[in-house]
């Protein structure tokens, strides 16, 4: 945790960010890198009857960390997808309770790894 959902991103561009967007990461939220998953969703927008190619949207699930966190989180992310060529994208934070995420079939905050 935290899990990364990327749309509208191609594999192979994000790919070139991964290693470099995990360890700033890493250092915003002081865990290892290892916490972290990072995956490539293939999606297809539709709009007025047509495909066209999905917006960029990255959704981060993840136990809060708080504002100051969340912000630099957020701009990293923001900052890696400029980087590709992306002009604008969305990064959107869904939070789990630790008592409500399960590991093993153990709740997390009884957890013992």
């Amino acid at each position: 945790m935290p899990h990364l959902l990327f749309r509208g991103v191609e594999a192979e561009k994000l790919a070139q960010i991964s290693r470099p967007l995990v360890e700033e990461l890493a250092l915003i939220c002081s865990c290892g890198t290892d916490n972290f998953t990072l995956e490539c969703l293939a999606t297809t927008g539709v709009w007025n009857g047509e495909l066209v190619p999905s917006f960029p949207f990255v959704e981060v699930s993840w136990f809060e960390r708080g504002d100051d966190v969340r912000d630099r989180f957020a701009e990293a992310v923001d900052r890696m997808m400029k980087s590709l060529g992306i002009p604008e994208a969305e990064v959107a934070f869904r939070t789990y309770e630790e008592k409500a995420y399960y590991i093993d079939g153990v709740r997390f905050d009884r957890y013992k790894a």
